[in-house]
């Protein structure tokens, strides 16, 4: 019921975290172990405090290094739902060996859920959230679950084919959560669902509604996808939703 690296493991990563709860800059790298050096590829960025959250998933203690300065560093209540609809629908969903990429996956809490549920996942987010989604992927998961996960750079709507070729590239699920807000990317993140979604691939959206911009991205989720409504909190006023996109 305890984090998967020891302690001694999860000071070897970059930005580890003070016995206060809090993390600095990135350490030397070559202080790193080799086995866990081959696997960071990004550096937490250098805010100026970063605090340990704790959550329970899945039989195990999840420790997450977040930091309110960054949307992107912080777990909002969307995730939360996400995570306790896969843990107590894991069966059904078949999530064993599964293939899940998260849409802005933040401080990375569904990811880490997912992957300790036995999916092979990965994690997408903009470039400046990487590493502390790196950082906590690794400290939760490396020697507990069956893959490791992948972390990979995401920009809603730009190189999509590229980065993320649809013929070489199958997914069951993907995930989101709390990705509409009062921004200006929405129809970029709607570009990005339709991209990564084929015959076969299950999207599985949870947001906390605050703005009608949030229902009227619902509207335009429902003409691209056939939407069903699997969930309400209305302690946190979150809906999860699934959607498998429309073929003519």
């Amino acid at each position: 019921m305890d984090v998967c690296l020891s302690s001694a493991q999860q000071s070897l990563l970059p930005g580890a975290l003070q016995e206060d709860g809090t993390g600095g800059p990135p350490g030397d790298a070559n202080n790193i172990e080799s086995s866990l050096r081959s696997l960071q590829k990004f550096v937490p960025t250098d805010y100026a405090s970063y605090t340990q959250e704790h959550y329970q998933f899945a039989g195990k203690k999840i420790v997450i290094q977040e930091s309110i300065e960054s949307y992107g560093a912080v777990v909002w209540p969307a995730a939360t739902a996400l995570c306790q609809y896969l843990e107590e629908h894991q069966e059904e969903l078949n999530l064993q060996d599964a293939k899940i990429l998260e849409i802005g996956a933040g401080p990375g809490l569904v990811s880490i859920v997912a992957s300790i549920l036995g999916a092979q996942v990965t994690a997408t987010d903009l470039p400046d959230v990487l590493g502390n989604l790196q950082y906590n992927l690794l400290k939760n998961t490396l020697k507990c679950t069956a893959h490791l996960p992948e972390v990979k750079e995401l920009v809603w709507g730009q190189d999509l084919e590229q980065n993320f070729p649809r013929a070489a590239l199958h997914y069951d699920y993907v995930l989101a959560s709390d990705v509409v807000y009062h921004h200006y990317f929405l129809d970029k993140l709607l570009l990005t669902m339709v991209h990564l979604s084929q015959q076969g691939t299950v999207v599985l959206w949870a947001n906390k509604f605050r703005f009608s911009t949030d229902y009227e991205f619902l509207d335009k989720f429902k003409q691209v996808f056939d939407t069903t409504l699997l969930a309400e909190y209305p302690e946190s006023t979150v809906k999860l939703f699934k959607g498998t996109l429309k073929w003519d």
